[in-house]
């Protein structure tokens, strides 16, 4: 059975990333963020959140790399053009090679949760482009981040469709 999503209240609390207005460009027909957006800025968001666990933006002009294996996406509440969005980031567990990820896009504006993309993604070495075991400093600091996001105070909202394997 599936977990109830998180409040916007609980949510507030991670660290944001890619704080950010809802750009009139990335807007839809309907007047609100396109789809293909919400993912995008989610996955910029984890990108960010990676960071400081050891894995930079250029990555791949070190070796290395991560590639998204699979997502499951969640749309709860639009955001319109001009809404203030960030991302929250839920690490979830990781493998010699992969990692498990639940991002939030909230609405700042309105104060709540509007997507969820639940993201398993992988370590790869860019050289044999295949997967590769998680250099050990960041194994170390992912799995520090996953041991600190799992005491928090309320369930993960995982899909059931996907894990670690």
């Amino acid at each position: 059975m599936r977990s109830p999503h998180p409040t916007y209240e609980q949510l507030v609390d991670l660290p944001a990333y890619a704080e950010q207005p809802v750009p009139i460009a990335f807007e839809d027909v309907n007047g609100h963020l396109n789809v293909r957006h919400y993912t995008g800025i989610a996955s910029e968001g984890l990108d960010e959140s990676l960071v400081e666990l050891g894995i930079p933006q250029n990555w791949p002009v070190l070796g290395h790399a991560c590639f998204s294996a699979e997502h499951h996406l969640t749309y709860l509440a639009e955001l319109r053009t001009g809404d203030t969005m960030s991302a929250r980031v839920r690490l979830l567990g990781r493998s010699e090679r992969a990692a498990h990820a639940l991002v939030y896009l909230l609405d700042d504006s309105h104060q709540q949760l509007s997507f969820v993309m639940e993201e398993v993604f992988l370590h790869i070495d860019m050289e044999t482009r295949r997967t590769a075991p998680w250099p050990a400093d960041v194994a170390a600091a992912l799995d520090e981040r996953v041991a600190a996001d799992a005491a928090l105070p309320w369930e993960a909202d995982v899909s059931g469709s996907m894990g670690l394997r």
